[in-house]
């Protein structure tokens, strides 16, 4: 007997979580190993072991490490620009509330899981171009984001007359940096250090305001 539809639905959609839940334990698993040891010197083999997998598992998943490696970035990626994405049509938020939120969305993002720090730039060389342009093209939206702001805070009078590439940029690598230092067990929190940042930025960009 032919099983009801609803039953086949049900088990397509255990078997897609089932299969979500294995990739994020994949990816994860690659991310912190890239980041340690380098995309270079990582196999397939090295990262399957840490999954507690079978090689041959894991290329049910991935068809090779360049494909990983691009996944990862990707979520990193596009969790970021989702959290931000917003901002570019707020017209009832402030730019310097836009830049706070902006700049929380991007230290969090960059300290919560701090293995993903430069894989960006590093590794964008091991990528067919096909995915250069992709993962290039994500990071035009975030710079094109964030100049918006810095513009639109020029236009409202709350931002000095500044070059605002070379702001955007200057902050972006600012937040960057973070990751290089940051410690969970320092004596700042994500959304103290954002803060901090901030105010740093704001000093170099607000306008000022007659006495």
């Amino acid at each position: 007997m032919t099983p009801p539809e609803s039953c086949w639905g049900s088990e397509v959609i255990m078997g897609r979580k089932q299969i979500t839940s294995k990739k994020s334990k994949i990816l994860a698993k690659a991310r912190k190993l890239f980041w340690e040891k380098g995309y270079q010197k990582i196999t397939m083999r090295d990262i399957a072991r840490a999954c507690g997998f079978e090689p041959s598992n894991l290329y049910n998943y991935f068809p090779n490490k360049e494909t990983l490696l691009y996944e990862v970035i990707m979520e990193e990626m596009d969790l970021l620009l989702s959290s931000i994405r917003q901002l570019e049509y707020d017209r009832k938020t402030g730019p310097v509330e836009q830049l706070q939120s902006l700049i929380r969305s991007h230290v969090d993002s960059t300290l919560r899981y701090r293995q993903r720090i430069g894989l960006f730039e590093s590794e964008l060389r091991h990528f067919s171009s096909a995915k250069q342009k992709m993962l290039l093209a994500m990071g035009r939206e975030y710079d094109q984001i964030l100049q918006r702001i810095i513009r639109r805070g020029i236009e409202t009078g709350d931002f000095a007359e500044v070059d605002v590439k070379l702001t955007g940029y200057s902050i972006a690598s600012m937040i960057v940096r973070t990751g290089l230092w940051y410690s969970p067990r320092g004596r700042l929190s994500r959304n103290e250090i954002a803060d901090g940042l901030l105010k740093f930025a704001l000093h170099g960009i607000l306008a000022k305001k007659p006495e």
